[in-house]
């Protein structure tokens, strides 16, 4: 980005904590267009995550998707240990998200490190919506992440106290494209559950849950991108191709070892 003469972006230190959490979220929803109307017309929850992040590289984040490490399948990152970080720069932030978690969670850590980037905090995150966090930007980042991709005017007008909560999460969760935990997290911020409730549900929606978490295998052409950031990719192969970084260098940065392989990741990201 300095050797192109990228523009700083102007939203990375903008918020702060006590930033109302839904003038916060908007301003977030806004700059990356992720609107409610529009995820409801994703299939499902891969296809919504995919373009949450596509529009957040857009604004100019660069947004790495990875369950193992490096391009090791063997090695896999535990959701246990950490959900997420992201790293805070003028140019050329970074949200990364741990892949092995399910589809759902990884939504909702996407949007809790955004919240870090417009803070201008740099984190390492293990977001835990059953638990009350005594850090005051996890609390914040929790509950604009919430706001962002479940507004609470929007669940109150949705919310159907007549049906069974299992039922009102699985359809919920398929409205907002948001695991039934985050769904649970929102309606008790609504005060439809009492933190009791809340608490005892939580535990029998996250023992319940049995989604396979992280991909296996898959097209390298598809995967691979998403571990080291399209924009990052576009970045290295045109950078390469213009010699001020070497095929060497290229290679290691993006996880190839032919030239051949590297020339085809090139073309399918309409960078050749």
């Amino acid at each position: 980005m300095q050797a192109t003469g990228g523009d700083p972006l102007d939203f990375i230190g903008s918020l702060k904590t006590t930033t109302k959490v839904t003038t916060a979220a908007n301003r977030i929803r806004r700059a990356i267009g992720f609107d409610l109307a529009d995820r409801r017309e994703f299939a499902n929850w891969s296809e919504a995550l995919r373009e949450f992040a596509e529009r957040a590289e857009d604004a100019g984040v660069l947004v790495m998707i990875s369950g193992v490490v490096g391009a090791n399948t063997r090695r896999k990152l535990d959701p246990a240990e950490f959900r997420g970080f992201a790293l805070v720069d003028d140019l050329a932030p970074v949200v990364f998200v741990n892949g092995a978690d399910t589809k759902a969670a990884q939504i909702f850590t996407l949007a809790h490190e955004l919240a870090h980037v417009w803070l201008g905090q740099p984190a390492l995150s293990n977001p835990r919506l059953n638990v009350r966090s005594d850090q005051k930007i996890e609390r914040w980042c929790n509950a604009v992440a919430g706001e962002l991709l479940v507004p609470i005017d929007s669940l109150r007008n949705e919310y159907s106290g007549q049906s069974p909560l299992a039922e009102e999460l699985a359809r919920l969760a398929r409205l907002y494209k948001v695991s039934t935990l985050v769904v649970l997290r929102r309606l008790f911020d609504a005060d439809y559950l009492k933190w009791e409730e809340y608490e005892a549900a939580f535990a029998d929606e996250l023992s319940r849950i049995t989604e396979a978490r992280g991909a296996s295998g898959g097209n390298f052409y598809y995967t691979q991108p998403v571990r080291t950031s399209k924009r990052f990719a576009r970045a290295i192969l045109a950078d390469t191709q213009e010699g001020r970084t070497l095929h060497r260098d290229a290679f290691r940065l993006l996880g190839v070892r032919k030239h051949k392989t590297f020339e085809e990741l090139g073309e399918h990201l309409g960078a050749a």
